[in-house]
């Protein structure tokens, strides 16, 4: 098992968002029952069992291991059951994966998912007070502080983009301006992406946003993006009945209402540096788990609008912390500049004009050649939030 990570950093940041976490591979689980601040989790198909729900304020360590029949999830939340602080996805049968966390003093709740979908099996969780406090050397501190502020302001440009587009959008499609909404409409999404861990932090909003059809559950209505895609390509489904003018206004405006909530909120919103790292990891896992298998736009098949979007945000994450891993970590660092350059080798290859080629053009080997890429990438980029917090 690996040791827990020490964290390093000031109390300033840690009031300002009330979680750190970072997530790594696969371990052998289990846990040590001697230290208050590990805790196992055993998903099963119906049931979330911790050692322990409660533990001391400091780095806590979740051992979580998957004894059930379908793919889980594990979440810490906040204490309104809403807002994602930590998480680890797609946790296979018979596996473990192991998320460090550094937790202040307060509520929480954890959440095991099976199958991925619903609310899941849930318990409330409490950390209590004590004398471990995260401190950073002053080396470090203008390395920090610069990071975390540069994000800051990066995330902020990003959201405001995609509200002015969202706009723009929304007027076409209402419009009926079809071959507009549908030019607009891979353009608007980029800024979503290159920030979806920070909208998917906001847990009432991103299915709002950005839930696909495919995961809708019993008696949930769908809407966001991938509802009005559906409708600007209805040829993909010859089934499907196009809305009418009032229907497209309600979607619309619903989209874009739920988009100026997500910019109010990113726009009072503060980062730290694990943060910044894990959320590199997170556009990763994104790009692995719905770009590479073209399920993300499955009428529109601009996925690689969404690709190159994510790699964006993942090399913005990761060169912000990047001089604090060169000084930890230079070899991690260099590893990682490279196998960035690479997958952005490919995702050149496959521009074509302002846009990029249609998914579904892909040969076998060139998403192939792509996948290959991603998992290159994903094995250091995992080691990024341990170097930064080392």
């Amino acid at each position: 098992m690996r040791k827990p990570l020490l964290v390093a950093l000031p109390a300033t940041l840690l009031l300002a968002t009330p979680l750190l976490s970072a997530c790594t591979e696969n371990t052998d689980g289990g846990g040590d029952s001697s230290d208050p601040r590990t805790v196992s989790v055993t998903s099963t198909d119906d049931g979330c069992e911790l050692s322990s729900t409660d533990a001391p304020s400091g780095t806590l360590t979740f051992d979580v291991t998957n004894e059930g029949s379908k793919v889980t999830e594990f979440y810490l939340l906040g204490s309104d059951g809403l807002r994602i602080v930590g998480e680890i996805e797609n946790i296979g049968p018979q596996l473990s994966r192991q998320l460090v966390v550094s937790a202040p003093e307060g509520s929480y709740v954890t959440a095991c998912k099976p199958g991925m979908k619903g609310d899941g099996i849930r318990g409330d969780f409490t950390v209590s007070k004590s004398a471990e406090e995260p401190s950073v050397s002053a080396d470090d501190q203008q390395l920090v502080d610069q990071a975390t502020k540069n994000y800051q302001v990066y995330v902020r440009d990003q959201a405001d983009q995609l509200l002015v587009a969202t706009q723009e959008f929304v007027s076409d499609y209402k419009a009926g301006k079809d071959d507009e909404a549908r030019a607009l409409y891979p353009q608007a999404r980029m800024f979503y992406e290159r920030i979806e861990p920070v909208a998917e932090s906001f847990g009432d909003l991103d299915p709002k946003l950005d839930l696909r059809e495919t995961d809708l559950e019993e008696g949930q209505k769908w809407t966001g993006w991938h509802r009005i895609e559906k409708d600007l390509w209805p040829e993909s489904d010859p089934s499907y009945k196009t809305l009418s003018t009032a229907e497209r206004a309600t979607y619309g405006d619903d989209l874009l209402a739920n988009t100026r909530k997500l910019d109010a909120r990113v726009q009072k919103s503060t980062y730290t540096v694990d943060q910044i790292a894990n959320g590199a990891r997170g556009l990763l896992e994104e790009v692995a788990k719905s770009k590479i298998t073209g399920e993300e736009e499955n009428w529109s098949h601009t996925d690689l609008w969404d690709f190159q979007a994510n790699v964006d945000g993942a090399r913005v994450a990761f060169e912000g912390v990047k001089p604090i891993v060169e000084q930890k970590d230079p070899a991690l660092a260099k590893s990682l500049t490279e196998r960035f350059a690479a997958v952005q080798a490919l995702l050149d290859a496959q521009k074509d004009g302002d846009g990029w080629t249609v998914y579904t053009d892909l040969s076998q080997d060139e998403v192939q050649q792509f996948s290959n890429a991603v998992n290159a990438l994903s094995e250091p980029l995992s080691k990024l939030t341990a170097a930064v917090l080392s």
